[in-house]
């Protein structure tokens, strides 16, 4: 079985809508980085030399290969990262091996069936 790893950089007020999103797509789980930094195009705005920035949470998914564009889609669309400016990204990288996952390799076998010939 082969995966993917989607990692997506967004506001941490998205978070638990992209998180819940993306488990309706068909990811099994997802791990998240709170509190990262970082910018964009526009840089953030200053006050009195302070940064104004928001929170970003960088989520983790590891999905198997015939779902990953499909969640890699309904983040994108439920962040809004192509319609509103600074909202996150989303990228997806192919995994060469995983262990530690053996749990998921069997339930996505009995759903996933002849897809994944």
């Amino acid at each position: 079985m082969r995966f993917k790893l989607i990692i997506a950089f967004v506001d941490d007020h998205c978070t638990d809508s992209i998180m819940d999103a993306a488990r309706e797509a068909g990811a099994t789980g997802a791990t998240v980085i709170n509190h990262a930094r970082g910018e964009g195009l526009v840089q953030k705005k200053t006050f009195m030399g302070l940064t104004l920035e928001v929170q970003r949470d960088v989520l983790l998914f590891l999905v198997e290969e015939h779902r990953s564009r499909h969640i890699l889609e309904t983040i994108n669309k439920v962040g809004k990262f192509d319609t509103d400016s600074g909202q996150g990204i989303a990228i997806q990288i192919d995994v060469e091996d995983a262990v530690g996952v053996a749990h998921q390799v069997e339930e996505l076998t009995k759903e996933l069936g002849d897809e994944l010939v």
